[in-house]
């Protein structure tokens, strides 16, 4: 899961939002500061230039092992255009065929009930924190249907207000990734039952008007406990 903020990309003028929701995948290239080495990867692989050239590559083998054909295979576009077809279509996506086996119907509405509930959960506890009254605000999750590969998930939260993609403070990203996708629900469930109900972009959305007293006081409580803390780990570093 790649949390979207300006703080957790190295090109933040991509994170520009002028309608909402902003789909990101297909549309922008987005580099991570963090999450290493697989992450960035899994972003080439999403490209796809790096994909038709690894589909390709059966032809390259093919130049080195028959030179004197050399010329001959490298001039084939119609065999090299059947085989990206293949691989992109028929091996790294699934067919109309899979689709309809991924998940059943009712498990599909329990996840989504489910990632709704999470969802608003996410947002209440950040609108509350942040004293929002106004305004909407949408949690974006984007997945690619990649599905041989690891799970590419884009999590965003833009707001209305601007509009704007907000830059999540680290304890906001914690909460996501610590709620979003815990059991039972999880990236590659939520991806299949965004091919079998061909959902390419799931919006949550709360009007931070609707966020009751009781979750604002315990927004604030949690914020003073957290302040209480940092001079007890900042003596602690001293020492």
């Amino acid at each position: 899961m790649f949390i979207l903020s300006r703080s957790t990309v190295l090109n933040p003028d991509a994170l520009d939002i002028r309608w909402l929701p902003r789909k990101f995948l297909g549309r922008t290239t987005l580099w991570p500061r963090e999450g290493g080495a697989r992450l960035w990867l899994r972003l080439l692989f999403e490209m796809e230039l790096p994909r038709y050239l690894i589909a390709l590559s059966p032809f390259v083998i093919a130049i080195f092992v028959w030179r004197d054909h050399a010329l001959a295979i490298a001039q084939a576009p119609i065999p090299m255009l059947i085989l990206i077809y293949l691989v992109e279509a028929r091996f790294l996506r699934a067919g109309p065929s899979q689709r309809a086996r991924l998940i059943g119907p009712d498990d599909a509405d329990r996840a989504l009930d489910l990632l709704r509930a999470r969802a608003r959960s996410i947002l209440t506890r950040i609108a509350a924190a942040r004293g929002l009254v106004a305004g909407r605000l949408h949690l974006v999750i984007e997945q690619s249907d990649l599905m041989r590969v690891p799970v590419l998930t884009l999590v965003s939260v833009q707001s209305e207000d601007g509009p704007t993609l907000l830059n999540l403070s680290p304890t906001e990203r914690a909460l996501i990734a610590e709620t979003l996708f815990a059991a039972p629900l999880s990236e590659r469930l939520l991806q299949h039952v965004g091919i079998a109900r061909k959902i390419e972009l799931h919006d949550l959305t709360l009007e931070p008007a609707q966020v009751s007293a009781h979750a604002r006081l315990a927004a604030a409580r949690a914020a003073r406990a957290t302040e209480a803390k940092q001079p007890v780990a900042d003596g602690s570093a001293r020492k």
